[in-house]
């Protein structure tokens, strides 16, 4: 027996004298091909190797992924219904939300198989990136830095431009909340003064930097948000019987295509935590017909279907940027979705904040000496969290228009344009299948991802300028 058979606990018999009374000591590694008379070594399995202090089951990994596209983003949609109109909207919402599906399930697959082909238990979306060009053909190797750039760049942007939103979303939830009881407020609350004093709230609650600590928050963020959906809910089906249904546009032109694209995607894309939450499972249960993907996908196809539908045909043309600006002021169920929306959100910021400045903070401590990490990430917080809030100043005005811009820059290059040119690498060796159908696919999915880049972001800023 050889030295290298000893070290794996390996017995092999002699293949011409092999019989069915032969006795095999095979290991986890290797395997016998009888049919060739050779040792093989298994598939490397990367689920099977996976170390994790907190692995997610089937239920866990579900709810995680509902809940990171159950964001305020979906109090957006009927407003992407107005831009659509009801039956363009209703198509096109599902359609979405089936692309959506594939690409990540692309992306997902993309990822297991450079593992398996690695030998590497898990990897992060731009891990993935990295290792596609890696392993694909070698004139593309040279680029396997840059793919991994680009993704990061693009969650780092997607996020900190998300979070800007998030803090729009407080400033007119609270300035709509007290308008109504101080109407001679100054004009400049919502502009300015609300956004400044909470940005120095948050600039000591993004302090914190361990995602265990933020539990309690995020527990007091869904907790107010399942408030504010079902007040909002409530005030949807008990108008439905008051509303013509003739008054409704069925579809409103290709004008409004661009914007309703971007603002769906910008509301039920979660590419950024779907990685995550994969790696997160010991057990290769994701993907599948039944899998944890497909299963969770359904509930949010059907939810902001169902919202953006009846928050359109509730409130028409009259349909605001988020659905709960069209609540009565003077109401007081009104007012404590508005109040919950605020509190929901504010305690949401530090959980998406912490995304891109974990990977900002990861590139910059290389270049920093140890003893000053503390101080250099206690500023490069307050800097992000300044930054965020001019951004947010800024577009504050434009709130639909701010949505569909990260949406159509940020979201349409995540979770469309990366997914499909990885999967055209990774299926390069093996070939695309019969006629070149995955190429054209993925070809198709670039398209669609330059279209909603180029027109939303164009029809974005066009509306700003206005």
């Amino acid at each position: 027996m050889s030295e290298d058979s000893k070290n794996h606990n390996l017995s092999i018999p002699n293949l011409e004298t092999y019989n069915s009374k032969t006795k095999l000591v095979m290991t986890d590694n290797f395997k016998l091909d009888v049919e060739n008379g050779v040792v093989a070594e298994k598939l490397y399995k990367p689920h099977e190797h996976r170390v994790l202090s907190h692995p997610n089951n089937y239920l866990g990994a579900f709810l995680h992924l509902v809940k990171s596209s159950l964001g305020t983003g979906i109090l957006a949609v009927p407003r992407a219904f107005k831009s659509a109109g009801l039956l363009v909207g209703l198509v096109g919402n599902i359609l979405i939300g089936i692309l959506c599906t594939h690409t990540v399930y692309i992306l997902v697959a993309a990822s297991e198989k450079v593992c398996a082909r690695g030998k590497i238990p898990s990897l992060g979306f731009a891990d993935t990136a990295e290792e596609v060009f890696k392993q694909g053909p070698k004139p593309l190797r040279k680029w396997s830095g840059f793919a991994r750039g680009f993704v990061e760049f693009a969650l780092i942007s997607t996020y900190y431009l998300g979070v800007a939103v998030y803090m729009v979303f407080i400033s007119v939830s609270l300035t709509k909340l007290i308008t109504y009881y101080y109407p001679d407020v100054n004009p400049l609350l919502d502009r300015y003064i609300l956004k400044i004093i909470i940005m120095a709230l948050l600039m000591g609650l993004c302090q914190i930097r361990e995602i265990k600590h933020m539990v309690p928050f995020s527990f007091v963020a869904n907790l107010f948000l399942g408030v504010a959906f079902g007040i909002t809910g409530y005030y949807i089906f008990s108008g439905l019987k008051n509303v013509d249904p003739k008054t409704l546009k069925m579809g409103n032109g290709f004008a409004g295509i661009p914007s309703f694209f971007s603002t769906v995607l910008f509301a039920m894309e979660g590419i950024g935590t779907i990685m995550p939450v994969e790696n997160s499972m010991p057990e290769p249960k994701f993907l599948g017909t039944c899998g944890v993907l497909n299963s969770a996908m359904v509930v949010i196809v059907f939810l902001f279907t169902s919202i953006g539908f009846l928050g359109y045909y509730m409130y028409g043309d009259d349909t605001e940027v988020t659905i709960t600006t069209n609540l009565p002021d003077n109401e007081i169920p009104a007012q404590i979705v508005q109040a919950a929306i605020a509190i929901s959100v504010f305690f949401s910021f530090m959980l998406q904040f912490y995304i891109p400045t974990d990977i900002l903070w990861k590139r910059m401590k290389k270049r920093i000496p140890e003893e000053k990490h503390n101080s250099y990430q206690i500023w490069l917080r307050i800097i992000m969290v300044a930054v965020v809030t001019g951004v947010a100043i800024v577009g504050g005005e434009d709130l639909d228009s701010l949505i569909d811009l990260v949406g159509a820059i940020f979201f349409s290059s995540l979770g469309f344009l990366v997914p499909a040119i990885l999967d055209i690498i990774i299926n390069y060796e093996e070939g695309w299948g019969k006629y070149h159908w995955k190429l054209i696919k993925n070809i198709c999915i670039v398209l669609i991802a330059l279209f909603a880049l180029v027109a939303g972001s164009y029809y974005a800023i066009l509306d700003m300028i206005k």
